[in-house]
């Protein structure tokens, strides 16, 4: 076999590739053996029909043809194995000549991996906001909790803002009662949103056993996005009560004996949250900058086939489970269509050059995955679709998507090299130290969020 590589431009590529006719001894014979097993000749056995009886029963035509089919992966995986390219997806092969007992020759065109340089990242600076936690941040930390252990009590009185309404609802559209439009003994808070638009003002004023009739466009079920009629009936009104802000209450809600203890904790707390939202803007801002050092060519296949994965996991699995779907999501956003499809393009072009460019600095900087790394990633990745560890592991086993998994790790470590050197500032000129133990964890979400990978933890999740 021979073959020659052309460039077409800096992601795409022709093989073309001979091959002399006696090596493909062995895929014809296997073309006899399959058409022995699938057909019948009056006077042989089943499979042991003379070769040049199968030529003039069903011609040879039919032969060279599953022999070819056969042996076409086999010689373009040599192609590719000889130039040592790295390519993306499936060729569009052309058998250009095919002469019985002399040769058969074809073309390959098929994307390939683009040849980056990664110039040096060491004068990366970026600036983040600040880590400061107020004591109004703390208030509203502990009054949060405090709701958490509120307690209800019925009321004879009309309804009011914050009480916990028990109601009953019944949907109409088009004057017709909805099949799953019928609700009772529904607890709401007035006020909260939780439920249907207008509802809050429908409720308020009413007393157990008043009803009120609001209209409302659903948002899900058999009708969602329709404007519907909307009964609701009260059948109680309770009022919430909150602790006193007290020593008991820090005893009740937490394993802290005072009030001041609870605030304190709750101001640590916060410090850690804002920390960890620093370190991810941090590393988002260091990806953007590295991104823009570097030239990355995108294959344009690469790049339609990434634009309508995405379209496919919003429209089929993120709205879906909304009940929205493009168009009423589109509307709530307030985006066009062109807008849409520019920033899907936007984010898949980011994506893809985000894996270009860390899996090359993977090879660069020598980086390996261990089997610690790989679990823990796992795990994280488990809980985010639903499923369990062994679950998903078994999932990804069967699905030969291990090499994925290693491959994100493995990003998110060469962020975290990226990041590392880089100097990082916050909004009041102080350098942060973003050296943490579970930096290349984080920075492994990082990754995902540029690469659009959470996307697929859902598609799997629906799909599973």
């Amino acid at each position: 076999m021979k073959s020659a590589v052309e460039t077409l431009n800096p992601t795409r590529v022709r093989l073309t590739v001979e091959v002399p006719f006696e090596e493909l001894k062995d895929s014809l014979d296997a073309a006899y053996k399959k058409i022995n097993q699938q057909v019948t000749v009056k006077g042989f056995r089943k499979g042991k029909i003379p070769a040049r009886v199968i030529d003039q029963r069903f011609g040879r035509g039919a032969v060279l043809e599953e022999a070819v089919n056969d042996a076409l992966p086999k010689f373009y995986t040599e192609a590719v194995n000889e130039a040592d390219l790295n390519v993306l997806g499936q060729p569009e092969v052309d058998i250009t000549e095919l002469k019985d007992g002399e040769t058969l020759n074809f073309t390959a065109e098929v994307d390939i991996r683009p040849t980056i340089e990664i110039p040096d990242y060491s004068g990366i600076e970026v600036e983040v906001d600040a880590v400061e936690v107020t004591d109004e941040d703390v208030e509203k930390s502990v009054e949060q909790l405090r709701e958490r252990f509120a307690s209800t009590s019925p009321v004879e009185r009309a309804a009011e803002d914050g009480d916990v309404v028990t109601i009953d609802l019944q949907a109409k559209v088009d004057d017709e009662v909805l099949e799953d439009g019928v609700a009772e003994g529904v607890s709401y808070t007035i006020g909260s949103g939780e439920l249907l638009e207008g509802i809050d003002d429908a409720v308020k004023g009413l007393e157990a056993g008043a009803e009120a009739t609001f209209a409302s466009e659903l948002k899900g079920g058999s009708a969602a996005g329709k404007e519907a009629e909307v009964t609701v009936k009260v059948t109680q009104v309770a009022a919430r009560e909150l602790p006193e802000l007290d020593d008991e209450f820090a005893q009740l809600a937490s394993e802290f004996d005072t009030l001041d203890e609870l605030k304190a904790d709750s101001r640590k707390r916060l410090e850690n949250m804002k920390q960890y939202d620093q370190a991810t803007q941090a590393q988002e801002r260091v990806l953007e900058k590295l991104l823009e050092l570097v030239e990355v060519p995108v294959p344009e296949k690469l790049l339609e086939d990434e634009i309508n994965t995405r379209k496919h996991n919003l429209e089929h699995h993120q709205l879906g489970q909304m009940g929205l779907d493009l168009e009423k999501y589109l509307e709530i956003q307030g985006k066009t269509v062109e807008e849409f499809d520019a920033e899907t393009k936007e984010a898949a072009v980011k994506g893809i050059k985000t894996q270009f460019v860390l899996d090359e600095l993977v090879k660069q900087e020598k980086l390996n995955v261990n089997q610690e790394e790989l679990t823990e990633h796992l795990m994280r990745r488990a809980a985010s679709s639903g499923m369990s560890p062994d679950q998903f592991a078994q999932a990804v086993v069967e699905g030969g998507q291990v090499p994925l998994l290693v491959g994100e790790v493995a990003r998110g470590k060469a962020l975290a090299v990226v990041v590392e050197k880089a100097v990082v500032k916050d909004t009041n000129g102080e350098v942060i130290d973003l050296d943490d133990e579970d930096e290349t964890e984080q920075a492994t979400e990082t990754v995902e969020a540029a690469e659009g990978t959470a996307d697929a933890a859902d598609e799997e999740k629906s799909e599973g």
